[in-house]
């Protein structure tokens, strides 16, 4: 419930404050006064968005602060904690908008986005202004009242869950059959060129060993003619310097205790001599395996050029490169496959979840359509009470596809004169006809919703006599169990008010601004005869006013 509402610098209203009660709170006042003005400054702290323009003095910020009593509104509660937002006795909501246009919103005293603000106002205020009747011809808003009439909420909520899942595979479905696309546009030219390298049977290295095993191969002779010198004038000439070696040892060994540098001399010439005859066999062990082998330099010469076209055909320079592409060609190659797998198995996904949501949305429509009779019988009754007796709704119901309301589409149909030609709200009904429309609607909805507060904005538009009385009816029957404010010119409906809040202008220098104040006894009897015969209302206006009050 609203408690109490502090405007400041808004529009015309330099300072205002206001406290509520339950029941019907009604507002009226002279047409200008600022009576819609105060609504807007509400929808302002309950989400709205707003600009400088609605700033009375330019150098100061225009700060609107709403109060409320949220006991036992356990989705407020669960928001609250899910947003890590102070719990308090009560919940106060604050918006401010500055010179410079910047807007702050703050739940107790903590900054918050206006996403959060409108999500948590939600559930607090239903806010009716005379712009709110055109989401009457809303197919949106007119499941809405047929879902809240029939207490789809929970069963809603379950299937929107499953809804969303289904949105969600269907969604990884089209991506894997997009990547499914993408892969078979490749495989066959990736197939090719992976079995290409698969067959080439790459080791490491290969081709760079075999680019050095020919260049030995072609150059074999001039190799073993080397060797074979090197051998020859270490083992097999006049003198081998193997032979020459060990002679200079014997020269020098009858000397060796002559000198202290003798020993290790000897010892240095025996290692030499003995590394020497290991050297020239090493040489001679290697001239024996080469040998110029015509076939093996044609192998040889095959290989590499697979290599180098191999190469050139993958834009890279060595034998691991080209076993790192083969092993990447191989990976999409698998991957193909596994896309198609994981396509079987999310299309399997897709048909439970179908079934799934069906079933949910079959049951919602089967409520929803128990409902449609009950709503034309109560509107329709509703219709007469407040002076439209030849109007009548008829609520159709067609089936379509799975969305995210379920399968059904539901539209209210209007016939005006009783002519039965019923035709969508938004063709045949006029403004005042839509307003009644919309209030006989929501006093039905409210039953069905824990909504604490409803604010109606001159919802008695176009309306008068006894009309206007059994809207006031209806108004205060609303409020035997949740808040009603209600701004309005009818003084059928203003002497039905529980609490009767007057809203006025006054000239402060060179400025205007819209005040209020809470009529009592004897003023409000004075402001309703007003309201029914004039400023200067007779005896038996007052008489009554005071009926309408009593």
């Amino acid at each position: 419930m609203l408690l109490h509402l502090h405007i400041q610098n808004y529009a015309i209203i330099e300072e205002i404050s206001i406290d509520f009660s339950d029941g019907l709170q009604v507002i009226t006042g002279e047409t200008g006064a600022g009576k819609s003005i105060i609504a807007g400054a509400l929808s302002l702290v309950l989400g709205e968005r707003a600009d400088t323009s609605i700033l009375q003095r330019r150098d100061r910020k225009a700060v609107v602060e709403a109060s409320f009593r949220v006991d036992h509104l356990k989705e407020v509660e669960r928001f609250l904690a899910e947003e890590e937002l102070d719990r308090e006795q009560e919940l106060v909501l604050r918006r401010e908008i500055s010179p410079n246009g910047k807007s702050r919103a703050f739940v107790n005293d903590t900054p918050v986005n206006l996403d959060q603000l409108r999500h948590l106002s939600s559930m607090l205020v239903d806010l009716h202004q005379q712009f709110d009747i055109l989401s009457l011809g809303e197919t949106g808003f007119q499941l809405a009242v047929v879902d809240a009439l029939s207490s789809n909420a929970k069963l809603l909520s379950q299937y929107r869950l499953v809804f969303l899942q289904l949105q969600k595979a269907r969604q990884e479905l089209e991506q894997l059959k997009a990547k499914q696309i993408a892969a078979d546009k490749e495989n066959d030219y990736n197939k090719f060129l992976f079995n290409e390298l698969d067959e080439a049977a790459l080791t490491e290295n290969e081709f760079e060993e075999a680019d050095i095993l020919l260049k030995r191969q072609s150059h074999s002779e001039a190799i073993k003619s080397a060797l074979t010198g090197i051998y020859f004038h270490l083992e097999t000439s006049d003198f081998p310097m193997v032979n020459q070696l060990r002679l200079f040892s014997q020269q020098l060994e009858p000397f060796r205790i002559y000198h202290e540098k003798f020993p290790e001399i000897l010892q240095r010439l025996s290692s030499l001599h003995i590394e020497m005859q290991d050297l020239a066999g090493e040489i001679e062990s290697v001239n024996e395996q080469i040998q110029f082998d015509a076939a093996q330099i044609e192998k040889l010469n095959e290989r590499i050029h697979t290599g180098y076209k191999l190469f050139k055909k993958h834009h890279v320079n060595s034998t691991s490169e080209l076993i790192r592409r083969r092993d990447e060609l191989g990976n999409k190659l698998s991957e193909s496959v596994s896309i198609a797998e994981n396509i079987h198995a999310r299309e399997k996904v897709v048909e439970s979840l179908v079934k799934e949501a069906t079933v949910i949305a079959q049951q919602l429509s089967v409520k929803r359509k128990a409902q449609l009779g009950t709503l034309e019988e109560k509107v329709n009754g509703l219709l007469k009470k407040v002076g439209m007796p030849n109007a009548r709704i008829r609520v159709v119901c067609n089936a379509m596809a799975l969305n995210e309301q379920g399968i059904d589409n539901i539209e209210f149909l209007f016939d005006a004169n009783r002519n039965d030609r019923f035709e969508p709200l938004k063709k045949v009904a006029s403004g005042g006809e839509l307003s009644r429309l919309m209030l006989c609607i929501k006093s039905l909805v409210a039953q069905s919703m824990d909504m604490p507060t409803l604010l109606f904005d001159e919802i008695d538009s176009g309306i008068s006599g006894e009309a206007a009385k059994q809207v006031g009816i209806i108004l205060k029957e609303l409020s035997d169990r949740r808040q009603v404010i209600c701004i309005t010119h009818q003084p059928q409906i203003a002497g039905k008010g529980d609490t009767h809040f007057y809203v006025f202008k006054e000239a402060k220098g060179e400025t205007v601004n819209t005040k209020i104040r809470l009529l009592e006894g004897e003023s409000r009897i004075v402001v309703i005869a007003k309201m029914l015969s004039g400023e200067k209302p007779t005896a038996a206006a007052i008489e009554n006013a005071r009926e309408l009050v009593n």
